[in-house]
């Protein structure tokens, strides 16, 4: 691949990943305002309604929707073997907005299995170079 693909599809992959971890975090603090367990079966029309019109739970699916559309980019132009692997950088992502916007403690575990998940993240990404 040439240099300017591959840098497309890093570019595409990282708005990928930014879309889909910014929507994960809306999703989750609008979960937090509407205060509902919305599993599979055990939820009742009211709290879907409740919970399928806070803005935050909107905006968090529109936001991972576009983020699909990005990914369908990345896999359109990369192996899916070498694409793929690389999504597991949300995880690492997903740290920050987890500890200060949402305000979750974030334990010395997970920075070490992020930092495991960058690790396999270069090795990928170097086969790509």
């Amino acid at each position: 691949m040439t240099a300017r693909r591959n840098m497309l599809i890093y570019i595409l992959l990282l708005i990928a990943i930014g879309l889909t971890v910014t929507g994960e975090v809306l999703l989750k603090l609008g979960m937090n305002t509407v205060r509902a367990d919305v599993g599979a079966f055990n939820a009742s029309l009211p709290v879907l309604l409740r919970t399928f019109t806070e803005w935050r739970v909107v905006l968090g699916f529109v936001l991972i929707f576009s983020g699909a559309l990005f990914w369908l980019g990345v896999i359109s132009r990369a192996d899916f073997s070498f694409a793929y692997p690389l999504l597991a950088l949300s995880y690492v992502i997903a740290l920050l907005p987890a500890h200060f916007v949402i305000g979750e403690r974030v334990t010395l575990n997970r920075i070490i299995g992020a930092f495991v998940v960058v690790i396999g993240a270069v090795i990928i990404g170097w086969e790509q170079k």
